[in-house]
């Protein structure tokens, strides 16, 4: 008589990681979700891609008029007011809308979560990149507008990827903690909404950071790990003679607080997504 069979001990198995099937088609995905999802929002409507600059533009026209002619504000501390405006403006749509639409897309993508090995990661990063591509081609028309209004080509524009980068870095980082956080807790969109208006005024978008005439106030202002970025973008595209990040906090040892938050931002976002990957489908 043979020995009965032992049976093997049982062993949890982890759910989908962020990663999961390898980077290939982790990059395959993610190019396809991000190429489909512009396609489809500007698919069938009469102006396409122009409906993604109307809206900076109107906000950049009502805003222009109200700071220039109402407040006076602006033109005295920046010669190029008008195309620094509608730069930053720019700049911040990609990081509201990126982060903001990355808040419940985990959530809508709820069936192909919960039915296939899909690498969770992919979800989040589409909108970022989606939201990259409607920048790269706004960012042509900012172009034309800053050279009609007579801002020169300077060497130092060759250095605009790197903020950019950065701008990117953050983005994709906050819509992936935003984005796997909203599962469990619904209350972290409206809690978002109101944390990127603040954002949006506590970063050097509307005013020169010194036009607050208050050194205090610009050391305080440029903790905001954005400010620094955005203060950088003016320097090197628009006003080479304007404060630098460093100048603006103060010294360069007053970078370090917004260094270190951004820095907190990006291994916090990685943390918690590979943390909560596998178990989305079951709090879906």
């Amino acid at each position: 008589m043979s020995a009965p069979a032992t049976e093997a001990p049982l062993r949890e198995v982890g759910g989908p990681s962020a990663l999961g099937g390898g980077w290939r088609r982790f990059a395959d995905l993610l190019w396809l979700m991000s190429a489909t999802e512009f396609k489809r929002v500007y698919f069938g409507t009469v102006l396409g891609y122009i409906w993604s600059l109307v809206r900076p533009l109107m906000l950049f026209g009502v805003l222009l008029f109200v700071f220039t002619q109402v407040f006076k504000l602006g033109s005295e501390e920046a010669e190029f007011y008008p195309v620094l405006l509608l730069l930053n403006i720019v700049l911040f749509t990609f990081f509201s809308e990126g982060t903001q639409n990355a808040v419940g897309s985990v959530v809508a993508q709820e069936g192909i979560v919960r039915k296939t090995q899909f690498p969770r990661l992919v979800i989040p990063l589409a909108t970022t990149l989606t939201g990259a591509f409607n920048l790269v081609l706004n960012m042509l028309v900012v172009f034309a507008f800053m050279l009609a209004y007579g801002v020169d080509p300077h060497w130092t524009w060759l250095l605009f990827p790197i903020p950019l980068g950065l701008l990117f870095v953050l983005t994709a980082a906050t819509s992936m903690a935003l984005s796997v956080l909203y599962v469990r807790f619904r209350d972290v969109a409206i809690i978002w909404t109101v944390v990127a208006q603040v954002l949006f005024y506590a970063t050097p978008i509307l005013y020169p950071i010194e036009a607050l005439h208050n050194e205090k106030m610009e050391h305080a202002l440029m903790i905001n790990p954005l400010a620094p970025i955005f203060e950088q973008i003016r320097v090197w595209m628009v006003e080479p003679g304007a404060p630098t990040a460093a100048e603006a906090a103060g010294g360069a040892a007053g970078l370090i607080p917004a260094v270190a938050i951004y820095v907190l931002v990006c291994v916090f976002a990685v943390w918690v997504f590979n943390r909560q990957a596998p178990r989305i489908a079951e709090e879906l």
